[in-house]
């Protein structure tokens, strides 16, 4: 899977996808939305398979319940309606891991029974509850990259190669504007002008995709 070109809130996407026959409008949002899953999932402590499961639920779900969503900018509850169905899918997860079947233990040189079990309940304790808090902020700080990564996206790809390259290096990555004028073998001033234009896309992108 490609990664998304942009999460954002998109409104006018989402009044589209009560359409259950608008395909063209369910490929967009799945697009749109399903790394941001994903990686949610991943870093809630779900491996590859199950975390794909978690996107594929997911997706049905918000397919079922899109005729009752209110898609409305000023109520904002998108992004926490999403994220209150990705959360209870991974719980999921969870759930059928310890539901399923342990293989018998096997004995160990020293004697000691050992199996699947065992290794399955200790990973369990150690992921945090996908039902706390601390998936909200797994979430948010994935929201948050992925509005990022949209924006520049979006930036990379209007502007000149040199300019975005004066912005990374400037912006992006902290180095002094003498440092990337000697680099780029780039007048100063040049230097001052392509990032402060760059960063004010950047600043204007970054605004769109968060409100879509």
């Amino acid at each position: 899977m490609d990664a998304p070109d942009n999460i954002p809130t998109r409104w006018s996407l989402i009044k589209r996808l009560k359409d259950w026959d608008d395909q063209e409008s369910w490929r967009e949002f799945f697009d749109t939305y399903w790394r941001l899953i994903y990686d949610t999932a991943i870093r809630a402590g779900l491996k590859d398979m199950e975390a794909q499961e978690v996107v594929q639920e997911t997706v049905i779900t918000v397919a079922k319940g899109m005729k009752r969503f209110q898609a409305d900018p000023t109520r904002g509850c998108f992004k926490s309606w999403l994220l209150h169905t990705t959360r209870w899918k991974i719980s999921d997860q969870f759930a059928k891991r310890q539901a399923a079947p342990a293989r018998e233990p096997r004995s160990s040189p020293n004697g000691t029974a050992t199996g699947c079990s065992e290794r399955r309940t200790a990973t369990v304790d150690r992921i945090p509850d996908p039902a706390g808090p601390a998936l909200e902020e797994v979430w948010d700080r994935e929201w948050e990259q992925h509005v990022r990564t949209a924006a520049l996206r979006r930036v990379k790809s209007r502007v000149d190669a040199l300019h975005y390259q004066i912005f990374d290096l400037c912006v992006l990555r902290g180095a002094e504007p003498k440092v990337v004028a000697a680099k780029l073998d780039v007048k100063l001033w040049k230097v001052y002008l392509a990032r402060k234009r760059v960063a004010q896309m950047f600043a204007r992108e970054s605004k769109k995709v968060e409100q879509g």
